[in-house]
């Protein structure tokens, strides 16, 4: 018991801190969302109004965002899983330098991505001038810039490497052995894929979902410097909680966010637990 105790206590300070930076601004932002503003005042009085304009005035914005953040999540994914494969079963001695490229590439700067993919799909950046002076187009693509398709390409190429890891961590646990026998036995690449690789690499899958998922909902930059005009629920609740002052709009605007991405991870979460060999 005395050993028992003794741990606990070790585990104090990390649950001392857990509770001041994550659950008491969770509780408090939780209460606040339930406020209202008079005169650029707080004022702590019961009210859903504000949940009613998060649900009512910015539905189109709650629609591009989670529909930006699905596909980038779900191509993250599924790049990843090539990625990882191919470095995993194919790669042999290279695997380890093709493991640490992506690593490698968390370690550059976010913004420094953002302005190179501006440059990269800008009216005049490099794709547009290259496609232009190969004659395959007469003038520049502008669905590549100020776009959806924009923003979508610039957060897989950021957040890609946060599907390879997990996933490729997963596949570890693979044995050459076990698609050897399924080779074997007749089963072919599409086969071996979904019923011995997807299987064995949920964890891995899920994780990646969730982080890429996540991580495009929350993402304001990205929509700001490539997206041009398209707004995504980010760049609504930031002006909450600074020109606007109204934070328990803001809240609310968050919670729904959370609410709903929540939602969308548990969906695909089922969906890949229910996923089995055939």
């Amino acid at each position: 018991m005395r050993v028992e105790w003794k741990l606990r206590l070790l585990l104090l300070p990390a649950f001392g801190v857990f509770t001041l930076f994550f659950i008491a601004p969770f509780i408090y932002f939780f209460v606040l969302s339930f406020w209202s503003v008079k005169l650029y005042k707080l004022s702590p009085d019961f009210t859903w109004i504000n949940y009613a304009k998060a649900l009512t005035r910015y539905i189109p914005i709650y629609q591009l965002t989670f529909s930006v953040a699905f596909a980038v999540a779900l191509t993250c994914v599924l790049l990843g899983l090539l990625y990882a494969g191919f470095v995993r079963f194919k790669a042999g001695r290279w695997a380890t330098v093709l493991v640490f490229i992506p690593l490698l590439t968390l370690f550059g700067g976010y913004l420094v991505k953002i302005y190179a993919w501006k440059t990269i799909l800008g009216i005049n950046g490099i794709l547009n001038g290259a496609l232009t002076s190969i004659g395959l187009i007469d003038g520049p693509l502008t669905a590549l810039f100020y776009s959806p398709l924009a923003v979508a390409i610039t957060l897989v190429y950021f957040l890609l490497p946060f599907a390879i890891l997990p996933i490729y961590a997963s596949m570890r646990g693979i044995e050459d052995i076990e698609l050897d026998a399924a080779r074997d036995l007749g089963a072919g690449p599409w086969h071996r894929f979904k019923d011995i690789i997807v299987p064995r690499c949920r964890a891995g899958i899920i994780s990646a979902f969730i982080i890429c998922f996540l991580l495009t909902v929350g993402d304001y930059v990205t929509p700001i410097l490539v997206g041009g005009k398209i707004s995504m629920i980010g760049n609504m609740i930031t002006p909450q909680f600074g020109q606007k002052f109204d934070w328990p709009l803001g809240a609310a605007m968050s919670f729904v966010t959370l609410a709903v991405s929540v939602g969308f991870v548990a969906a695909f979460s089922v969906l890949i637990s229910l996923w089995r060999p055939r």
